[in-house]
């Protein structure tokens, strides 16, 4: 936040480097590339004060609520510019959550009639000048919605708690069973949806969903989080443990969001983004015939192996199924909060492995890429799948991780299965 004299905030942007970007408008060529409004407020402005933020996820919703709130004079082309998206919440029995022109809501007068009306509209967020059609697809996995469902419903057609539309059309029902008969849209197929249109949430538990996305637009994150904390502390009481582990999920993902995707290019550099380290963590497991099966993590960063902080894990109840024991020991590590999340994972194998650590990653509503290193018939390296930029720019340093988490997998396993036969 550029301030003048009096503290009045001026210009309000994020940045993942908080130097390169305030360097930047004092560059000799700021009046060309910036323009007059960028020159009068570096000439105006007598401090900059900043406060950071657990994810961009969190700087990107940070900066449009400022800009809403203080109006500053250098933003006037994020307040004004109708070719910025909006977050709208519309006024239904089961609201839906979407991405608007800002043209849509503040037409000129040559744009003929208004899309959106004000009593259409519960709650309204920005504008973003850019990135929140990735920021809703991040949330989206954590906090399932309706959006423009043909299912759930067409155009702006409200849903009453009576009536549903299948494939377009309107049906009464009168029962719960009914509606459970009701094809699921795809969106709900893929756990994008909570399945209104299939009679999978109640308006009341729909309501809740609602309130997190608005807490979490409203930047009241540990807000939000207090309030699951208290839901999952009373399913728990209820006994209703499966309700519990899920609300957790959703308290994991959000103290862990990863949003690589909303910084822009992440592949520019070798030690990542805007001065930020590139951590690789690569898994293996291990075994003999199926028994004492050992899995283990590697960690890379920047091209250098991090010993200190390997990890091992003894899979439990899992004989002779790599790509099961792989998936306990990803949801395991996805259980430590306090380890840093990495950049890229890295997992010794093919397509099956590949996205069975995707599902796990996506059930936690977490954005990790995620690459395979395939092996020939001598154990050696013959191809790297997944994220092709990733794969070429890292190549040394996801073969590093892939060839210690093997050596530490094997060295792990054999101490293990050795006092185990004595």
């Amino acid at each position: 936040m550029f301030r003048d004299s009096k503290r009045r905030i001026l210009y309000v942007g994020k940045a993942t480097s908080l130097r390169d970007r305030v360097r930047s408008y004092f560059s000799s060529d700021v009046i060309e590339s910036r323009g007059g409004r960028i020159k009068k407020m570096v000439e105006d402005a007598k401090t900059v004060t900043w406060e950071e933020t657990e994810s961009v996820l969190e700087a990107l919703i940070l900066e449009a609520n400022l800009i809403k709130k203080y109006q500053p004079p250098a933003n006037v082309r994020d307040k004004d510019n109708k070719s910025f998206n909006y977050l709208i919440i519309t006024n239904e029995v089961f609201p839906r959550v979407l991405a608007v022109r800002g043209r849509d809501l503040f037409p000129s007068q040559k744009a003929g009639r208004q899309k959106w009306r004000d009593e259409n509209i519960k709650h309204l967020f920005g504008p973003y000048p850019k990135g929140l059609t990735v920021a809703l697809k991040i949330v989206r996995k954590i906090f399932p919605y309706r959006d423009k469902c043909e299912v759930c419903a067409k155009g702006n057609t409200k849903i009453r708690t009576s009536d549903v539309l299948v494939l377009g059309h309107r049906m009464s029902y009168t029962s719960q069973d009914q509606v459970a008969d009701c094809k699921p849209c795809f969106n709900r197929q893929i756990g994008l949806c909570p399945g209104m249109c299939s009679g999978e949430i109640s308006k009341r538990e729909y309501a809740q969903v609602i309130r997190n996305i608005v807490l979490l637009f409203s930047g009241k994150k540990k807000s939000l989080i207090k309030t699951l904390e208290r839901e999952m502390a009373a399913y728990a009481k209820k006994e209703e443990f499966e309700k519990a582990a899920y609300v957790r999920s959703q308290v994991h993902a959000l103290t862990h969001i990863q949003d690589v995707a909303l910084i822009g290019d992440s592949h520019k550099s070798s030690s990542g983004d805007m001065g930020e380290t590139f951590r690789i963590e690569a898994y293996d497991v291990a075994h003999t015939g199926g028994s004492s099966v050992t899995g283990v993590m590697s960690v890379v960063v920047d091209g250098e192996v991090e010993k200190n902080e390997y990890r091992t894990f003894n899979i439990r109840d899992i004989a002779n199924n790599d790509v099961a024991s792989l998936k306990q020991l990803l949801e395991r590590r996805l259980t430590h909060h306090e380890w840093r999340m990495p950049r890229l994972i890295v997992v010794d194998g093919g397509k099956a492995q590949i996205n069975v650590a995707r599902k796990v990653l996506a059930e936690c509503g977490i954005q990790i890429p995620v690459v395979g290193v395939v092996k020939n018939e001598k154990h050696k390296p013959k191809q790297i799948l997944g994220d092709k930029v990733l794969s070429r720019t890292h190549e040394k340093s996801i073969l590093l991780a892939n060839n210690e988490a093997h050596r530490f997998s094997l060295s792990k396993h054999r101490r293990r299965f050795s006092k185990r036969m004595i």
